[in-house]
């Protein structure tokens, strides 16, 4: 029997799937170590840290991840999305060896540094090679269902956690730990039949193994239209000469990085560290002791996970800026609601904590957990992608390192008005986005220019000129940024004005509902007679009246 490959939609999911073992990977390592820093073997083993000691084998993990994300820009360029993915998860499953077989503290200080760099190549690696594989249509929701990968990785380890601590014995610590070698094993053997981001290889002048993972992407077809399309708009735009520089990028395109670092570190900022890595502390502080403690990290991590599923529906429809301000709010409020009931330490305290932090983690689970992620990669052009995006990562990680070194010593010193700062900084976050975000839903990645006010677009969802035998849209038909219609805002609420500021698309949509598909737009440009009203809204080319004009117009001669 001849074999089979995946193409299409499959072969789309399969892959999206399998890189989400990366960041289930670092989920998983967040998670195993909330639940066994309150173990009495682990306190017992390590002679009963201190929080210093804690905070500094949490949080040395980040660091060897902010080393890594720093260089994994250039690791990326050099041997691509797929190698780099294998090298991390290698160094990961190296690093989580020495953890489980540690003998003190200094050697699992040193399998934490490990770790973290295997885990700050594919922290940095997966969201770019998510990003280059998905159509814009669905590349949200993909990058959504990542993060939910990163969320179960969480869930998972902390319910190992507890199982774990029935068992008498340092192996209620070690097994958690082994549990993610075995992981990353997996995650190193797939990733050597994995595909390579058809992106990379374009731009590394490898076009017909480029074009193949297109073609495969899109149904298999070397002959798709769609497929070529993308092909030919990757390779015109890769052909514009820009330099590939640190340099030039910060000169060329400092908005989105910065925009794509603060993103990063507001994700950390706003409170989640607090929660996650120290879950268990925090409902120990409330009144749950022990391994009630890590029963309701558990029931939170599913909760948490659960928080997840909604943006994979919402992100391609609502957008990207109502999640993340809608989230910041929710997330403010009950983080100065933990706060609240701390600093009243009535007997309804435990559970009414219990309710916030369940709230906080969901509404976090919803926007600021995957959007952080997602918006990066998208907002960065191809040229300086992989660069880009480390620097944001490494924004990540270093704002991880500072929040999970310092968090057990503020928990001790300021206790309950620690949440009221955390709280302060989603308040900060609303403000960045609200001014400051650009709405990125379902732009292609090579039409970002353009949403940043940097360029004309080339024509959404339409064939390259080259290809099309269709003469340049005119300028008129420049689709990003889009038109603000004062008139229009006049008449919507206020809700509706907050969410849209700046960035209403409501004529795009309209644009986009009225041109239909890629390939659908393709026939019309090529078969269709031009009607009147096609002058007036200047959709994508202008024509004559007369017959002669869409003549020479269809036969690609252009008009005169």
């Amino acid at each position: 029997m001849a074999h089979r490959r995946l193409v299409g939609q499959p072969l789309l999911y399969a892959v999206s799937v399998f890189a989400s073992l990366g960041v289930f990977l670092f989920g998983y390592d967040q998670g195993v170590m909330s639940g066994i820093i309150t173990g009495p073997h682990f306190i017992s083993f390590f002679g009963t840290p201190g929080p210093i000691a804690v905070g500094s084998m949490v949080a040395v993990l980040e660091v060897g991840a902010f080393i890594t994300s720093v260089a994994a820009g250039r690791i990326g360029d050099i041997i691509g999305r797929k190698g780099t993915l294998f090298i991390g998860a290698l160094v990961f499953t190296v690093g989580g060896a020495v953890q489980t077989f540690t003998t003190g503290f200094a050697v699992m200080v040193i399998g934490r540094f490990v770790s973290g760099f295997g885990v700050g190549l594919l922290s940095t690696i997966v969201p770019i090679y998510q990003s280059e594989i998905s159509p814009p249509n669905h590349r949200g929701a993909l990058a959504c269902a990542e993060f939910t990968g990163n969320i179960f990785g969480y869930a998972f380890s902390v319910w190992t956690d507890y199982f774990c601590s029935f068992i008498d014995s340092n192996y209620a610590w070690r097994i958690p730990l082994f549990v993610q070698c075995v992981i990353g094993a997996i995650l190193a053997a797939g990733s050597l039949i994995m595909p390579e981001s058809p992106r990379w290889l374009i731009d590394t002048d490898k076009d017909d193994e480029g074009l193949r993972i297109l073609a495969d992407l899109h149904g298999g077809d070397l002959d798709d239209p769609i497929a070529r399309a993308e092909y030919r708009e990757i390779k015109d735009r890769r052909e514009s000469g820009d330099g590939r520089s640190y340099g030039m990028m910060w000169k060329k395109y400092k908005q989105r990085v910065l925009l794509a670092m603060s993103s990063q570190a507001f994700a950390q900022l706003n409170g989640i560290n607090v929660i996650s890595y120290y879950a268990p502390r925090v409902f120990e502080e409330a009144g749950w002791i022990g391994r009630q403690a890590i029963l309701m990290t558990g029931i939170n991590a599913l909760i948490y996970l659960a928080s997840t599923l909604p943006p994979w529906y919402l992100v391609d429809r609502w957008g990207r800026r109502p999640i993340l301000l809608s989230g910041a709010v929710v997330m403010g409020l009950s983080l100065c609601a933990t706060g609240y009931w701390l600093y009243l330490d009535l007997p309804a305290t435990p559970n009414a904590v219990v309710v916030c932090v369940i709230i906080f983690n969901a509404a976090f689970g919803y926007s600021w957990g995957p959007l952080p992620w997602l918006y990066p990669p998208e907002i960065m052009p191809l040229a300086v992608r992989a660069k880009g995006v480390s620097i944001s990562t490494a924004t990540n990680w270093a704002f991880n390192t500072l929040v999970g070194e310092i968090t057990p010593y503020l928990q001790e010193v300021i206790t309950w008005r620690l949440y009221f700062m955390h709280g302060f900084f989603c308040g900060c976050s609303f403000i960045l986005v609200y001014f400051l975000y650009p709405e990125t839903k379902g732009v292609p990645l090579e039409e970002m220019d353009a949403v940043f006010g940097e360029g004309e677009a080339t024509g959404y969802a339409t064939l390259p000129h080259s290809t099309s035998g269709l003469p340049a849209p005119s300028s008129t038909s420049s689709l990003y940024p889009p038109q603000t219609n004062n008139s229009g805002m006049k008449s919507k609420g206020w809700l509706s004005r907050l969410f849209n500021r700046n960035t209403s698309r409501k004529d795009l949509r309209g644009r986009r509902s009225r041109r239909g598909s890629l390939h659908e737009e393709e026939v019309a440009l090529t078969r269709r007679r031009p009607s009147e009203d096609d002058d007036e809204r200047g959709d994508g080319f202008v024509v004559g009246d007369e017959e002669e004009d869409y003549e020479m117009l269809e036969s690609g001669s252009g008009r005169k």
